[in-house]
């Protein structure tokens, strides 16, 4: 129902078939597995700069 190239994401953990159809979250628009990815590595930093750790 969305239009063309329209960008699907979602934080994760995603409940497929309850929030998203299987078919969106693995769909040629969804940038959904690299979004978790980065979010990963950001909240590591963010943390890693929280602690004070000096480099």
């Amino acid at each position: 129902m969305a239009n063309n190239g329209v960008l699907v994401m979602h934080p994760g953990p995603i409940n497929r078939g309850v929030e998203v159809t299987p078919e969106v979250a693995d769909g040629l628009s969804s940038v959904i597995l690299e979004q978790v990815t980065n979010g990963v590595a950001v909240r590591m930093a963010l943390l890693y700069l929280l602690s004070g750790e000096k480099s």
